[in-house]
Parts: C-alpha cells; structure tokens; sequence
C-alpha cells in the first residue's frame, strides 16, 4: 500500500510542477518567437505547424529533478548512484537535444547538430554511463529469464550498452512526428519501468528509479495537456532525446534490456520502418511505405492524426502490459 502511495504522490507532484512549468513557458516561448520550423516534404496538415513553440521538452524535464532535489532534501528518498547515473543521462541527451533546438531555431531550418555530431555525443554520453556503471559494480551478464538463459557479455556488454542508449534515443525521436504521439507512448513506457524498479529489490537504489519514474509519467501528462492536437507546444529534441536516455537507462540499470524490445515496441516499429524505407529506396529505387516513419505513412492514407495517435497508444499502452508481466511475473 505505501509503493501505491508513493508512486501516485510522485506521479502528481510531477504532473502539478508540469502545468504550473506549462502555463509560464507556452506564452514566454511565444513572446520570444522559438518556434518550430517544419519541413517542406511534410503534407499540408503539418505546415500549418510552422511557427508553434519548441523545446517543450523542458515542461517534463525540470519538473523530476526538482522534485527528486525537494524529497532527497526531506529524506524520503536516498541518493543512490542508480538514481545519479539515471539523472546525469535524463539531463546530458537533453541537454544535446536542446542544443540541435536552438540551433534549428537561431537558423530558421531543421539543420541543427550534423548526423556526425550528433551520434558522437550521444556515443560520448553512453561512455560516460559504462563508465560509472563498472565503478559501481554493475554486472556484464545479460539475462533472459523467460527461457532461463542467462550469458556473461564481458566487454562486448559495453558495445550492447553504447547500442541500446544510442538506439533508444534515436528510436524515441523519430517517433516524435503527431501532436502527443510520443508523449503518450512515454507515458506508457516509464509507467511500465516504474513497475519492474519497484519490482527489482536486490538493486540498490530501485525505489528512487521508481519515483522518478513516476514523477516523470506525471510530468510528461501535464505536458500532454499543451501538447495534444491542437498541439501549443512540442517537445523538440530536447525531449525526445531526455526520454528516450532516461528509458534505455532505466532498462539497464533493472537489467531489464530485452524487455525494452517489447515495452518500447511502438518506437520499434517506427524505427524498423524508417529503416526499412531508406533501403527500400538506396537499394531497389522503390517505396515500401508512402512515406515514414510508419505513422506519417497512415497520414498519406488519409487517417486523422487523433486516429493515428489513439491507435498508436493502445499499442504502446498493451505493449508496456505485456512487458510488465514478462519483467515482473515471467
């Protein structure tokens, strides 16, 4: 009964500190004319976009860490160094993701940081967590408990490592193309890792992930409230890139990776789409999909964006259930 308490008090600390954030930063972005610059290849539907705030990402942002500070402060959480590597990755892809934000709107384009760049700071981020990860004992054995297989990776656990944050991140931000699409499927996602922490207790520090985790579902859901269609805000790559850090982490650090795949399988879907499409094209000069990632193809079709979100979300939402089960019960 107190885990119950606790997650649905840190869910709506999160979720109060977001509105109030919300309500001050809409209009201040606004004044200040950050906007969103949307590309030219997009339909119709989305140029009507142009000009909507971003770096939205710091509604959901701001809000966990002030509330982990405010109850490490008044000693119901323990600082652990779970809860530091979490954070440090949470605010490093932000950070990242802010700075490709600003450059995208000092430039008016959607240039931002080089592919180049970007992917060596994100790999540069990941070698920081190995690092502190190893420091603090943290074990090379990749478990999959379903079929009881269980392997020691050694080194190589460094590389799946480097893969799953830099993957992740990408994954989440290429699913972040609907008004509340990736919000809503993050919504999902850390709920379901809020579970697993409470669930992993021979992990030291698994109860501050898990209160983090649901301060962040409740901040990430004040968010949604500007961020639903008709969208007042997007989140940008600073939160796109904040998130989808925060999971992979999360997933690691509960030695929870695999079930990342299905938790996370919406982000999966999008990516392998995109992927599939720029073969599709490089190689045979043909189109698989009308254009992606997948949920830009339903627009092509003719879907309402509501449609597609709502779709999407029940997916997110079965997916994150079933991987509750298979990370807790299974």
């Amino acid at each position: 009964m107190l885990i119950l308490a606790k997650s649905i008090l840190g869910l709506t600390l999160g979720f109060v500190l977001a509105i109030i954030l919300g309500l001050m930063l809409v209009p201040l972005l606004k004044r200040l004319k950050v906007g969103q610059s949307v590309s030219k290849t997009l339909n119709e539907r989305h140029l009507k976009k142009e000009g909507t705030p971003t770096i939205g990402g710091l509604i959901f942002i701001i809000p966990p860490v002030i509330a982990m500070l405010a109850l490490a402060l008044k000693g119901s959480i323990e600082i652990t160094s779970s809860l530091i590597i979490v954070i440090f990755v949470f605010l490093a892809y932000g950070l990242l993701g802010f700075i490709d934000d600003f450059l995208k709107i000092k430039y008016r384009n959607n240039g931002g940081l080089s592919i180049i760049v970007k992917f060596i700071a994100q790999v540069l981020i990941a070698l920081v967590f190995y690092t502190i990860y190893k420091y603090n004992g943290g074990t090379t054995i990749l478990e999959v408990s379903l079929i009881n297989f269980k392997v020691d990776l050694g080194w190589f656990y460094g590389i799946f490592i480097l893969f799953l944050l830099v993957g992740t991140t990408n994954a989440v931000n290429i699913s972040d193309g609907l008004d509340g699409l990736c919000g809503g499927l993050c919504v999902m996602a850390f709920l379901a890792y809020g579970v697993i922490s409470w669930g992993s207790d021979w992990i030291v520090g698994h109860d501050g992930m898990a209160i983090f985790s649901f301060v962040l579902v409740g901040s990430i859901l004040g968010f949604l409230l500007f961020n639903t269609h008709p969208a007042r805000i997007f989140m940008g790559d600073t939160g796109s890139l904040a998130l989808g850090g925060a999971l992979a982490s999360i997933a690691i650090l509960t030695h929870h990776e695999i079930s990342l795949a299905l938790i996370g399988g919406v982000f999966v879907i999008e990516t392998i789409s995109s992927f599939v499409q720029i073969i599709a094209i490089r190689k045979f000069n043909k189109k698989i999909f009308l254009k992606a990632p997948l949920h830009h193809h339903f627009e092509e079709l003719g879907w309402l964006e509501v449609d597609i979100v709502k779709i999407f979300w029940v997916a997110g939402f079965l997916l994150a259930m079933f991987g509750v089960v298979y990370g807790v019960w299974l």
